[in-house]
């Protein structure tokens, strides 16, 4: 046997990527409590954040768009990473992986289905916020989505990242305040960066929720597109590659 046809280590391919998307697609579609979670959670928040500041509507067009990228990768995280975490402790890691499915075919797969729920929940929250919620955007609504989209697919990697050092569910969700919450306080949402004590703008520097915030704000700003809003995108998207890579290397077939 060579190496590329030990399990785990097959080639990436796309027919196997694509049945291992399948496969989630449809464990998901059993599961209504996580389609909840994904698709109506985000929603019902941002709905309720439009009220909170219904005497102050100015408000909602301050935040409203940095927590539309950010609601839902909080929600993808939580989501992938249980997900995938189960895999492991039920031993359908153990079975697949022993099967010609490499570690890049199922990191791929997973985030081919979950990137799929990714652009649907963008979608339906970026829907309500501009059209139902009358959230001021001056730039385009479509570039919002996509910058909500990305938010969403970074999510999932770090999701899929995190899993791998996770025993349980509970310890999954620990991760969540060590990973989102020092991003979610430095990312500019409640005072701009660059008025930030030095040492927390450097880290802040290279948070990849703060290009996130910083990208919806362009949209919100300028009716065109702007090179520092191509610059926050490429972040956002270089940095969800990179931890699905990070992801394909780091994972286990089960837990210790």
């Amino acid at each position: 046997m060579t190496t590329d046809q030990l399990p785990g280590t097959a080639p990436l391919s796309a027919a196997r990527t694509l049945a291992t998307a399948a496969r989630v697609l449809r464990q998901l579609r059993h599961d209504p409590r996580t389609i909840a979670l994904m698709l109506v959670v985000p929603c019902v928040m941002i709905a309720l954040l439009r009220y909170v500041f219904d005497a102050h509507p100015s408000t909602f067009d301050t935040i409203g768009a940095s927590l539309l990228g950010i609601f839902p990768m909080i929600t993808m995280f939580l989501v992938t990473s249980i997900a995938t975490l189960r895999e492991r402790t039920s031993g359908t890691l153990e079975r697949l992986l022993a099967m010609p499915l490499g570690k890049a075919d199922l990191i791929s797969g997973y985030a081919l289905a979950f990137g799929l729920l990714a652009v649907a929940q963008s979608a339906l929250a970026t829907g309500l916020s501009v059209w139902g919620l009358g959230l001021d955007v001056i730039g385009s609504p479509w570039l919002l989505l996509l910058v909500a989209v990305l938010d969403a697919l970074l999510g999932t990697a770090l999701g899929l990242f995190v899993s791998a050092f996770a025993s349980s569910e509970f310890q999954a969700v620990q991760f969540m305040p060590a990973v989102l919450m020092p991003q979610l306080l430095l990312c500019g949402l409640f005072t701009p960066r660059d008025t930030m004590q030095p040492v927390l703008e450097a880290i802040s520097d290279v948070l990849p929720m703060s290009y996130a915030v910083d990208g919806m704000n362009q949209v919100l700003q300028h009716t065109d597109l702007t090179g520092d809003f191509l610059r926050d995108l490429v972040i956002v998207a270089g940095c969800a590659l990179l931890v699905l890579v990070l992801g394909a290397t780091t994972l286990r077939r089960r837990t210790t």
